[in-house]
């Protein structure tokens, strides 16, 4: 019988190849959702903006922004809390680094959590977009 083997051999020539065919089709995905993107925004920017012209659908999203941020800042203390309190009862220092790494991550998410908002109202009205004009996505 004769067995299959995978070659992991960085100079072989057939990975190589596949490396730069996959790195190609990357490329040509990006080109053309750039090209998309600048062509198609276009017609759907210059028409009315449906979710301003609805009655109250600009304050639910308004709504939904405030709701969702101020559930994002509570779990961030709840996780903050709990990872501190579990790393004064730890004695092992490898989880008290992962308690560390965690807390970070935890307060990282948070600070995009608050940073999406207003990043969003300045770059969409920087950029036109009609959901930018009526909907203020501060959260506070």
């Amino acid at each position: 019988m004769e067995e299959d083997t995978i070659n992991l051999d960085p100079t072989d020539e057939s990975s190589q190849s596949s490396v730069s065919q996959s790195h190609r089709l990357t490329r040509i995905a990006a080109y053309s959702f750039v090209l998309l993107s600048i062509f198609a925004v276009g017609p759907v920017a210059a028409q009315e903006s449906v979710v301003c012209n609805a009655d109250r659908l600009p304050s639910m999203i308004e709504g939904f922004i405030q709701l969702s941020t101020g559930l994002g800042i509570v779990g961030l203390a709840l996780v903050w809390q709990a990872d501190s309190l579990l790393e004064m009862f730890t004695l092992n220092p490898e989880q008290k680094k992962g308690f560390k790494r965690h807390k970070r991550s935890a307060l990282k998410s948070a600070i995009v959590l608050l940073a999406l908002g207003p990043l969003y109202t300045v770059a969409g009205s920087v950029m036109g977009l009609p959901l930018a004009d009526c909907v203020n996505l501060v959260p506070w």
